[in-house]
């Protein structure tokens, strides 16, 4: 568990490079944006994550992967930690930021569609 990072993921990285290497620039993780999230264009007022399956429960929605040993308390982890990605996207769009949230394997197989989607709602803001 203590290898688990926050932030600096390898998933992050690899936008993040691709992002710079197309010329946006962007905070990462600040501190005074709700949710601190993994990437932000405060200008744009654009918020993006990057969530691996597990941590954020896809795998849990979709009944793919639950742990076998100590199971309700994974559940119940994962669990809020969907419930509080919610509340953080609806309380960031309240204040009138987009919120843009990429699956750890979207970003693995198809990192230039994510990108694209970046830069194409940049555009439009």
């Amino acid at each position: 568990m203590r290898r688990i990072k926050s932030k600096d993921t390898s998933i992050e990285i690899l936008l993040r490079k691709e992002l710079w290497r197309r010329g946006l620039r962007y905070r990462k993780n600040p501190k005074d944006v709700f949710g601190k999230p993994d990437i932000v264009f405060k200008g744009k007022k654009l918020a993006v994550f990057a969530d691996s399956e597990f941590w954020h429960g896809k795998y849990l929605m979709e009944n793919k992967y639950i742990p076998k040993t100590n199971t309700e308390f994974w559940v119940n982890k994962i669990t809020r930690n969907i419930e509080r990605d919610k509340e953080v996207t609806h309380k960031l769009e309240s204040e009138g930021w987009i919120v843009l949230r990429f699956w750890e394997t979207d970003i693995r197989k198809y990192l230039f569609e994510c990108v694209y989607t970046i830069e194409e709602t940049l555009n439009k803001l």
